[in-house]
């Protein structure tokens, strides 16, 4: 006889290995219980910076357009904790900054819960192993330039800037849709 999975277990495999993909990918962040990851090479700044950071021409101090594109936001510019912890639905730890990536976690006696925002062209590519692996999407209609929504997960880009964030919780990702969609719609206009 076989045993068929619980909802619950199959929900809980499924986050482990996107959690296993999203760092095999973007090579940032802890929200899968390790260490820092290895360095991306992607410039980062402290928790609270002014936001945009960019690399600068080291001949003549100016930003060129080249590096205007590569510029990263602060992830934890992009969402505070508040945000998180309403998104979440419980209270969270202070956003962990990690290269790209800013991770919300929740304390050890709470509830389990985790909201990770991620920025640049890995979130893009988060989506788009999400599309080979035949993940249901729909999409935001004017949310930034374009925005795209599946369960737990929300993508936006707006003016060649990419942001995922992504919401753990131990319940039916359709109770999460529309505050993840709310946030999104957040995110885009401060991009």
């Amino acid at each position: 006889m076989t045993r068929r999975p619980t909802p619950g277990r199959h929900r809980l495999a499924r986050l482990t290995l996107l959690c296993l993909l999203a760092l095999a990918v973007a090579g940032a962040g802890t929200g899968c219980g390790g260490g820092p990851a290895p360095s991306s090479g992607l410039p980062t700044g402290p928790p609270g910076d002014s936001g945009l950071l960019s690399e600068e021409q080291p001949s003549t101090g100016q930003t060129s357009p080249s590096a205007a594109a590569a510029a990263v936001i602060n992830p934890c510019d992009l969402v505070s904790q508040p945000e998180a912890e309403q998104l979440a639905g419980t209270p969270l730890n202070e956003g962990r900054q990690v290269k790209a990536t800013c991770t919300y976690n929740s304390p050890p006696s709470g509830p389990t819960a985790q909201v990770e925002v991620f920025v640049g062209p890995g979130a893009k590519k988060i989506l788009d192993i999400n599309r080979e692996l035949g993940h249901e999407f729909h999409e935001l209609p004017g949310v930034g330039d374009e925005a795209y929504a599946e369960d737990n997960n929300v993508y936006v880009n707006k003016s060649g800037q990419w942001v995922s964030i992504r919401l753990v919780l131990l319940n039916d990702p359709a109770e999460n849709r529309q505050a993840l969609e709310d946030l999104a719609r957040v995110v885009a206009d401060r991009l």
